[in-house]
């Protein structure tokens, strides 16, 4: 599956109905990579969901390579290519890391899970134990390897470095910055370790109270003086 462009224009979405996401647009190259940046609480985790049908839709449209997402079930979603990965990562505990991977296959032979286990060797070293029994980076890896069995051209991911150990993190990053090299995957990242997102980006967005107050290049954000301070309330070096 090829990548696809992500156009998002003046959407606005929350729970119930209570307003998140206010008048919001965005679009995303075929292939590209945003970051999408800003402080706990200002609807970066419901930016996401939004985007796979978890909220309430309240206004505005979302295209995935051309198609209108909004008012599609999450399972449509799904089957249109947006692969989620969110923060809380809903693996099945009580099944092995085989079985958690079976159930991202999709109707694709078995022999696809080699996919995933050359990404991620500690998953293809330890398919037979139970998801509680993982790690919380294995379990990041676990449910990020899922999703991509699903063979998404959009990605969405919600904070995957959270609580990780740095070399899990820098593992964690050079495989979502392989598939982005790899030209198949349109990616969106919501991650707290600022550094490490600008350095993945091609563009980002920052995010206050639903509502985009700026969105540029990386080196841009960089640039600005204190600016990354200003808006994200943390220092980069």
């Amino acid at each position: 599956m090829a990548a696809a462009a992500l156009e998002v224009d003046r959407l606005s979405s929350g729970y119930g109905p209570t307003r998140i996401i206010s008048d919001l647009s965005f679009t995303v190259s075929a292939g590209g990579r945003l970051a999408i940046l800003g402080r706990n609480g200002v609807g970066k985790t419901t930016l996401l969901a939004t985007l796979m049908g978890l909220t309430s839709h309240q206004g505005g449209s979302i295209r995935a390579g051309g198609r209108e997402l909004a008012g599609l079930k999450p399972s449509a979603r799904a089957m249109a290519g947006i692969g989620y990965v969110p923060q809380t990562r809903d693996i099945f505990r009580s099944l092995t890391v085989e079985e958690n991977l079976v159930t991202g296959l999709k109707g694709r032979d078995k022999a696809a899970l080699e996919e995933v286990y050359g990404l991620f060797p500690r998953l293809a070293e330890r398919r037979q134990n139970f998801g509680q029994q993982l790690s919380g980076g294995e379990q990041q890896m676990l449910s990020l390897a899922r999703t991509l069995l699903g063979r998404p051209n959009i990605l969405l991911l919600d904070e995957p470095l959270e609580g990780l150990a740095p070399v899990i993190c820098d593992q964690i990053m050079a495989t979502v910055s392989k598939l982005a090299r790899s030209g198949e995957m349109t990616i969106i990242l919501v991650e707290q370790q600022i550094e490490r997102a600008l350095d993945f980006a091609e563009q980002a967005i920052v995010i206050e109270r639903g509502r985009a107050v700026w969105r540029g290049a990386p080196a841009d954000l960089l640039a600005e003086h204190g600016l990354v301070d200003d808006l994200l309330g943390v220092g980069v070096r």
